[in-house]
């Protein structure tokens, strides 16, 4: 029991460490939403996601060939980061573009296209199944116990739920901290393409500059506060 304990924790730790991907992606998305139905979109993209992912672990479970080469040497899986890089890469340059050049104000509060609120969702449960693809796989490779990686699964959703309004609230008040974290899903986008392709990327060489810049730019925001009080 213990050692299934230990497990668990470690798997939750794993979830919620991999989740930092899917914060930004909900913050970044559900920002292009009228205020009202961000909440919403929060609680029913990481539902369905939750969803999707526990139908993915018993895929995973069920099919052993998931990581066995289909096509010029790729596997499912590989073809499954493949597209999902290529599409985050899409999708973050896009948000940049409509960011710097003022889109979303020239649309006016509130106007937003028919179906906005369901391809939103959509997009958040596509990329939350490339984004776990890998800790999936991990947990299977960890244990066989489906009880201990589906609560790790439900238990991690719970903290990234928790977390996802104040940080996408945060980071939707601030523009530079937006264009930052649409810079750190051009990254991660590069990376799941590469390791789609078998070229490893180690973690380190992307959340510590991504630490980085964050530390700076937090420095900068406090520095701008200050002067403004002092102008005051």
């Amino acid at each position: 029991m213990a050692d299934a304990l230990g497990l668990l924790v470690l798997l939750i730790g794993l979830e919620l460490v991999l989740g930092v991907d899917n914060v930004l992606v909900i913050a970044i998305f559900v920002g292009r939403l009228p205020e009202t139905q961000r909440q919403k979109a929060r609680m029913v993209g990481l539902s369905l996601a939750m969803v999707a992912r526990i139908i993915m672990l018993a895929v995973v479970v069920a099919l052993t060939g998931l990581t066995r080469p289909v096509a010029a040497n790729l596997s499912v899986r590989d073809l499954i980061l493949i597209a999902g890089g290529l599409f985050l890469l899409y999708k973050a340059v896009r948000e940049i573009h409509h960011t710097v050049e003022f889109r979303d104000e020239d649309q006016g509060p509130g106007r937003k296209a028919p179906g906005a609120f369901a391809s939103i969702i959509a997009q958040i449960v596509l990329l939350d199944i490339v984004f776990s693809i890998d800790s999936v796989i991990t947990a299977v490779g960890l244990t066989q116990h489906l009880w201990i990686i589906v609560s790790a699964v439900v238990l991690s959703f719970i903290g990234i739920l928790f977390f996802s309004r104040p940080i996408g609230d945060f980071i939707l008040r601030h523009p530079a901290l937006k264009i930052l974290a649409l810079s750190f899903l051009i990254t991660i986008g590069v990376t799941i393409f590469m390791e789609g392709l078998h070229k490893h990327v180690p973690k380190a060489y992307i959340y510590l500059p991504m630490g980085f810049a964050l530390m700076v730019e937090m420095l900068q925001m406090r520095y701008e506060h200050n002067r403004r009080g002092k102008r005051a």
